[in-house]
This record gives C-alpha cells, structure tokens and sequence, in this order.
C-alpha cells in the first residue's frame, strides 16, 4: 500500500511538472515513470527494467496493423478519395436544414473511418465544406463546431487504430468483435451532432440545398464513391469473417488504397510515394515510441498494486454500480482532456478494466466507452488537436469555436451516458455475428 502511494505521490508530482514546461509526452510519461521505479528499485536495475518494458511492450504482432492503417490512411488523404466521400455525403444529407453541415459531419463519419484519423478527416472534410459554408451565409465558428464535433467519429467506427491499441493492453480483447461494437456508438456520435446541428440551421435559417438530384447523378455519385467504400466492406469484412486477421487487414488497405489511388482515380502519382513514406515513418515512430513510453508506466503502475488502490478507493466511495461508472467517466473525461489517446489507452485501461469486470461489463463493452470518453479529449482544450486543427481550417477564432461547441458537447455527452449505461448499443453487433457470448 505504501509503496502503491509513493509510486502515485511521485507520478503526480513529475508528470504535470514535464507536461508544463513543454517536455513531449511520451518522454514525460518515460521520465516520470523512471522517476516512480525508483521508489521500488536502485537505478541500474530501474533503467535495465525500463529499457526492457520499453521493447516489451512494442513487441507485437498485433501491432503491426498500425503503421499499415496509417499509411492507408496517408494514401487516401492524397488520393482523391476524401472529395468522392463527400459528394455522397452531401447525397445522403444535402436536403436537411442546415445541409452543407450535416454533409460535413457525414463526411468525417465516412472519410474519418477509412481514413482512421479524426484530425485527417477535420482537415480534409472541413478545409473543402468550409469555404461552401461560409459562401451560403453560414457562420464560419458553427462551421468549425460542428466539423470539430464530429471528427472523432472515425475513431469509433472501424477500422480503427485505438481499438486495436486497446485490444492489446486489455490483454487480448477480439479486435474483430470492438470493431464490430464500435458501429453504433460511432453512428450515434454522428447522430448526435447532426440533431444539434439541425436545431441550430433552423435556429439560424440556414438554407436548405435546393439543387434538384436526378437519379442519373445521384447513381454517378454512388458509383463514384463506392471503390472507397468498397475498402471499408474489404477489410472488415475480411477481419470479421476470419477470413485474415486485423494485421494482414491492413496490409490490404494499404494495397487496395494505392490501386485505388494511382490507378483508379490517378490522384497520386510514382514520385508521391516517398513523401507518403516519410509522413507514415514520421506518425508511426511518434505512436510506437508512445506505446512503449506507456508500458513502462503501465509496468510500475502494476508492480507497485496501484490499480488495487485505486479501485480500493473507487469502491469506498460508492459501491452502486451506476455511481462507479459516472466516477469512471467523469475521471476519464479529464483525463482525456489532458493526455494524448494512445497512452491514456494503455495506461488507464488496467487501473479501470478490472473495476468494470468486477461489475460484470464485458471487456468489448469496456473498451468502447474507454476510447468513447478518450475521444472526447481530442476536441477539448487544452490538448484537443482536432480542437485546434478544425479552428486553424475554418480560419476562426478558437474561443469563439469553443462557444458554439458547448451544445455539440452535450450531445456528445448524453450518446456516452447511452452508451455507457446500454450494454447492447456496443454489444448487439458483436453477438449478432457469433464473435461474442
């Protein structure tokens, strides 16, 4: 217990310190750790342990889909594919209130899953539905909001590179079976803002898209649009049916994109193919490194019994089930808002996981309303990438973005409350194709 305590004392007193003065966060998260073995180990058997978990933990076969995810995602960020997405969304829900913003937030739900990437998605569905918006009399800060609250979308519904991050530090949860969980609650989400973002068009008179949709351009948009979509049915469907696994999955992403994109579309060319490399290098050294930076937290976490102690106190608090869980959201919230998805993934997931189970939540379940709450923190301040990324595209001012994201968040917040308290909006899809009990 003592020990638990130190190890707490020590991290809550380095780790703010490192993230203050502007230290990156995966080196605070490998310093600050260090910095609690010492409580339990001299320094050369800590730096040996270290070094080891370090490794350890990047040490996976699972792993490997993610740099094939991100260079898939790199290739259709430049192939073309982002505007074909949206000229379906636009198909989808162009005669809403308010159209080019639910086209917008259709946009990210499509091109955010394909592409894996809500900050990619921002970038590329708002820098091209912003402009629009803005040109049909739309304020540009709604604009931003309802761009930004969407975003995140993509990292629910698969394929999906945290779940496949949590799959590994919850010790072997399907990825097969979150990805099929993480459909509903990602739809939702979307779902969410498009009703925030119809009542403010009506609000504001915003117009509706009047542009007659024969069926000929309507079926030429679908056409248009289906090889991209056609990537989503490949590859889960393959991951679901067994047919590969989440890793051999993404590798055929990768290869389908790049067909997809030189061949088909002829968006991106030999010469591009280096740059795309790079930029893949560059994204997948940052998450590696922090995926091993976490496993030494998650290791002396572990070794010292602090998730013990932290689901000891938890407990002392309430034990009323619905209490728990709003305590574990409410912590998971703040924590989301300060910390970067993937190390919060891997270093909460084995402090809460075991309160959850003691509670008789399903691990796949667990994993969808851990990465749900994470999300979130992608479009708070002060750490929100999404959140600045969307107000730098919209050209707006940020605190004015964050005015017209308070009812955006509430939705967001009421779909996690489902999510959260309804086990079967995650689990429904998983049972319906046998890969759950």
């Amino acid at each position: 217990m003592d020990l638990a305590i130190q190890t707490c004392l020590v991290l809550l007193a380095v780790f703010p310190i490192l993230l203050l003065i502007g230290i990156p966060i995966a080196i605070t998260i490998s310093i600050s750790s260090v910095a609690a073995i010492l409580t339990a180990l001299p320094w050369e058997n800590a730096v040996f342990t270290a070094s080891q978990r370090i490794f350890t933990g990047i040490n996976s076969f699972s792993l490997l889909a993610i740099p094939f995810f991100i260079l898939a995602g790199i290739i259709m960020n430049n192939g073309g594919i982002a505007i074909r997405l949206i000229n379906f969304a636009n198909l989808l829900a162009g005669r809403l209130p308010g159209s080019l913003a639910h086209t917008n937030i259709v946009g990210n739900m499509l091109f955010g899953s394909v592409s894996g990437s809500s900050v990619a998605a921002c970038a590329a569905v708002g820098g091209t539905l912003g402009p629009l918006q803005e040109k049909a009399g739309y304020d540009k800060h709604f604009s931003a909001a309802a761009n930004v609250a969407s975003a995140p979308t993509g990292l629910l519904i698969p394929p999906s590179n945290s779940l496949i991050i949590y799959a590994l530090a919850s010790g072997g949860t399907s990825v097969g079976a979150l990805f099929m969980a993480g459909y509903i609650p990602g739809i939702l989400w979307g779902l969410g803002t498009m009703i925030v973002a119809y009542i403010l068009a009506k609000k504001n008179n915003y117009k509706v898209n009047q542009d007659k949709i024969t069926f000929s351009s309507a079926l030429k948009v679908f056409l248009d649009a289906l090889p991209s979509l056609s990537l989503i049915i490949i590859v889960i469907g393959g991951i679901v049916g067994g047919v590969f696994t989440a890793t051999e999955g993404a590798a055929i992403a990768v290869v389908y994109a790049l067909l997809l994109s030189m061949f088909l579309y002829k968006s991106i060319k030999l010469r591009d193919i280096p740059s795309i490399l790079l930029q893949s290098v560059d994204m997948t050294a940052i998450i590696v490194f922090l995926i091993g930076a976490s496993s030494i937290m998650s290791w002396i976490l572990a070794f010292t019994n602090v998730p013990t102690v932290i689901t000891n106190l938890i407990l002392s608090v309430s034990s009323n089930k619905i209490v728990v869980f709003l305590i574990m959201n409410a912590l998971l919230l703040i924590v989301g808002t300060f910390m970067d998805l993937t190390p919060a993934i891997l270093i909460f997931t084995p402090i809460f996981l075991p309160i959850a189970k003691s509670f008789g939540m399903d691990t796949v379940h667990f994993g969808i309303m851990l990465v749900f709450n994470l999300c979130i923190g992608n479009i708070t301040p002060p750490v929100g990438n999404t959140l600045f990324v969307g107000a730098r595209v919209a050209k707006a001012k940020l605190e004015e973005v964050i005015k017209h994201m308070l009812p955006f968040y509430i939705a967001i917040i009421i779909v996690l409350m489902f999510v959260t308290f309804i086990p079967g909006l995650s689990l429904y899809l998983p049972k319906l194709m046998g890969m759950i009990k």
